[in-house]
């Protein structure tokens, strides 16, 4: 691991923003607003476990999550394999130590970081046993592997192959409950992502799923209605909830998974 002292400053806003290609998401999208609230949400929700730790981001995209890390953590380590993701990072977001490298072989030392931070990455990788052995070795005993992923059950239902063309295994709670344990990891919280009041509200006033509402206009290519518009632009973090009942009808998955002491 580096000791390579990176700025503090905050982000700056002069940078242009990734394209949307579908794979990821971006902030500032009026119509991607639903997704980015729903991914932001586990960031705000679990930044607390990384105050005053070194962490790794594997697989941090736009860099949004990890500058919010940057504000409560020693030290936020970025990487991705993009090229044009890392140059984004560095530009924007200059208090994050970003790095270019494969997740399936981790660029950092053995035990060097406190946390490992994978948000909506996994379902992405061919590998994802040999990525959660990565993460299990460059973690200090008793550091923690934060994790989320979409819900295959909710996601894919009733499909073996995702939806999204990006994606290459989507995982259940059990399966991904049982990945981290055969990594050597103990998962110490398995909750999930859903609609609060208000998203719930939606749904029904969206015809029944205020998701499908989103993907169909998006698949039909037409202009979105005024109302859709609104609604989607209006998204909190606020709007979900965190919440380890009914795993299995939740949106994303999100877990804690800890190295164990004395583990090297």
């Amino acid at each position: 691991m580096s000791d390579t002292s990176v700025p503090t400053a905050a982000a700056t806003d002069d940078h242009a923003p990734l394209p949307l290609t579908g794979e990821r998401t971006v902030p500032g999208v009026p119509e991607e607003n639903y997704w980015f609230r729903r991914h932001e949400v586990v960031y705000q929700r679990l930044l607390g476990r990384c105050a005053g730790r070194v962490v790794l981001e594997a697989g941090s995209g736009e860099g949004y999550g990890a500058n919010m890390i940057a504000d409560v953590a020693e030290l936020v380590i970025g990487l991705d394999y993009d090229t044009s993701a890392v140059e984004h990072v560095r530009a924007r977001y200059p208090r994050i130590d970003m790095r270019q490298g494969n997740l399936a072989e981790l660029p950092l030392d053995d035990a060097s970081v406190g946390i490992v931070v994978n948000f909506q990455v996994i379902e992405h990788l061919w590998d994802q046993a040999q990525f959660l052995a990565e993460c299990f070795r460059v973690l200090t005993p008793g550091g923690e592997l934060l994790i989320s992923t979409p819900n295959r059950i909710t996601f894919s239902p009733g499909r073996d192959t995702p939806l999204n063309p990006f994606h290459t295994r989507e995982l259940n709670a059990a399966e991904l409950t049982e990945l981290l344990e055969e990594a050597g990891f103990e998962v110490t919280t398995m909750t999930g992502v859903h609609h609060g009041p208000r998203l719930r509200e939606l749904d029904e006033s969206h015809g029944g799923s205020f998701i499908d509402a989103q993907i169909d206009r998006a698949l039909a290519g037409e202009p979105w209605p005024a109302d859709l518009v609104r609604d989607v632009e209006s998204i909190t973090v606020d709007d979900f909830a965190l919440v380890e009942a009914d795993i299995d009808a939740s949106l994303d998955l999100v877990a804690i998974a800890r190295k164990p002491e004395g583990q090297g």
